[in-house]
């Protein structure tokens, strides 16, 4: 069977607002630098309401892993949940113009509105993240069909979901049915913290899933060590495919017996939202169309580099253009 998918995503459906702000307007309103917090409706209220010139863009970690995928000419499609309102009904149009179709329609009924996450973003390009879940909390087994799931080449999942019993139902029937139709599945680990809160099920999925893929601190917080070596080491033991991005230094990617490591190009972040999000779509896109290890590691960089080049998760630039500048297609 023809897969009609190249990607299908499965994750939090996000509206990104994003303002700027230095560090005494964090501090003032008591939000911690640098890391994604999850805030109840009120806090959410009053920090949207705190935000001067703010953008909006549709996020959510896979789903502007999609947009890079849909960037570079992939087929793609994203099960997420929002509700039919002004923010969601801007989302299901956003990502159907970003080239992925977005397959499940707003939801009408339901008291939760669509999800939402207050980015502020530091003179240093750091961002922190409070994210109301909203709706997207209740995407459950339901709102994933054979159809989609079934025709894809390969699944990609947040980790994000599994801080919702019903996001991990929907995750485990999606990657059960992809991979029962002959598709691969894959996950990003998303934060440390959420990699603290789902240590078993994690490891588990290590080593049922075909790929993962993490940061240096989830690594090690999954392995419950401070050595990244010994962290890789067990993962590559355990999984068909590693890759830990590590912050400006050398990419890792193992998968058996082969291992590549990337050197990456550092340069000061204007905005570091989404640099993992498009790490994953360069990454991804290698490992769709076929290239070899390096090449895949090599296309994530490039991806991430030009996304902490502008503000928001998602590329501006014409990635093919650059993987063809970079002799990588």
């Amino acid at each position: 069977m023809t897969k009609s998918y190249e990607v299908v995503g499965i994750g939090n459906a996000i509206v990104d607002v994003l303002a700027q702000a230095d560090d005494s307007f964090l501090d003032l309103m008591g939000i911690q630098k640098g890391i994604m917090q999850l805030v109840e409706q009120e806090r959410g209220q009053l920090l949207y309401g705190a935000m001067k010139e703010r953008v909006q863009a549709p996020g959510g970690s896979v789903a502007n892993t999609l947009a890079g995928l849909g960037n570079l000419g992939l087929k793609t499609a994203f099960i997420g949940r929002v509700h039919d309102d002004a923010l969601g009904r801007f989302y299901a149009d956003a990502m159907q113009k970003d080239g992925t179709d977005f397959v499940n329609p707003p939801v009408p009924e339901g008291e939760l509105p669509t999800s939402r996450s207050m980015i502020f973003v530091s003179p240093d390009g750091e961002r922190s993240m409070n994210t109301y879940l909203g709706i997207s909390s209740e995407l459950g087994p339901d709102d994933v069909s054979e159809e989609v799931a079934g025709a894809a080449k390969l699944l990609f999942l947040e980790g994000y979901l599994y801080d919702k019993p019903k996001g991990k139902e929907a995750f485990e029937r999606a990657a059960k049915l992809c991979r029962d139709a002959g598709g691969q599945a894959g996950i990003a680990l998303s934060d440390p913290f959420c990699v603290d809160r789902h240590r078993a099920d994690f490891r588990r999925l290590v080593k049922e899933l075909d790929f993962v893929i993490g940061n240096e601190q989830e690594w090690t917080s999954l392995y419950e060590t401070d050595d990244l070596g010994t962290a890789l080491e067990q993962a590559a033991a355990e999984s068909g495919l590693i890759v830990c991005t590590r912050s400006g230094k050398d990419v890792v990617l193992v998968k058996g017996d082969e291992e590549a490591v990337v050197p990456v190009d550092f340069v000061t972040p204007v905005d570091a939202t989404g640099a993992g999000d498009q790490f994953a779509a360069g990454f991804l896109y290698g490992y769709v169309t076929g290239a070899d290890l390096a090449t895949c590691g090599k296309m994530g960089c490039v991806a991430a580099k030009e996304v902490i080049g502008h503000m928001g998760p998602r590329p501006e630039a014409d990635m093919k253009a650059l993987f063809k500048a970079e002799g990588l297609i």
